[in-house]
């Protein structure tokens, strides 16, 4: 066991937070994929802390918000790319507990397993030490990327913006389609091609995921349509 917290000292470090209960962290990081004692329970409860400790955090920095800017801006801070991104800042990959079959795809490294992980880390902080100490740790981790946020930052991602656009004037809808996958399974790129009956060629778009894909499609769709 004391060669296990020796370990994760770094973690714990970087972190922020000492852990009372540091059987807490071990579960945090344990994947599915390892066994049965894993940490989608963990995950469970950090999400639904951090949507909260978000929320409020927005609320109290844009007073004047209406409530659709709000949940914009809240789905922008805990969408699963940011929290990947904070979770490889925290080098949380580095620590992570999975399967053979996982730890040989390069699970630590993907953002799904990265997320659900930094999810599950609020979860037992919040178990070790109750509500205070976990929204402090996590006003610490996004505290640059809160104060960045504009109410600029709310406006519709182009997929959305394209679909209203063409439902509006009762046209047809917009198909994406994957037309190319290069790389290996954990650093995949994704290249998808978006549709539009009102223009002659098909727009592309290049990304990480299918979905970062598909709203880069949907931009350059926008543009060519020039609507703003």
């Amino acid at each position: 066991m004391s060669g296990v917290i020796d370990q994760l000292k770094p973690l714990i470090k970087r972190l922020g937070h000492p852990f009372t209960d540091r059987a807490l962290l071990e579960l945090a990081l344990t994947h599915r994929s390892h066994g049965q004692d894993n940490n989608e329970r963990l995950e469970f409860l950090g999400d639904s802390v951090l949507n909260f400790v978000i929320a409020e955090a927005l609320y109290q920095q844009f007073p004047k918000a209406r409530e659709g800017q709000l949940s914009r801006l809240r789905a922008r801070q805990v969408k699963g790319v940011t929290l990947a991104e904070v979770a490889r800042e925290l080098k949380i990959g580095d620590h992570l507990r999975l399967g053979s079959g996982e730890m040989k795809s390069g699970g630590h490294r993907r953002d799904s397993i990265l997320a659900d992980a930094l999810e599950a880390i609020i979860g037992a902080i919040y178990m070790d030490a109750g509500l205070e100490a976990t929204r402090e740790r996590i006003l610490a981790w996004f505290g640059e990327r809160q104060t960045r946020l504009t109410l600029t930052d709310t406006q519709k991602d182009p997929k959305t913006r394209l679909q209203e656009y063409l439902q509006s004037r009762q046209l047809a809808l917009p198909r994406y389609e994957v037309i190319h996958i290069e790389g290996e399974a954990h650093a995949q790129v994704f290249t998808v091609e978006c549709g539009v009956d009102q223009l002659d060629y098909r727009p592309l778009g290049v990304g990480s995921s299918r979905r970062l894909a598909e709203q880069q499609a949907a931009e350059k769709t926008l543009q060519a349509l020039e609507i703003k």
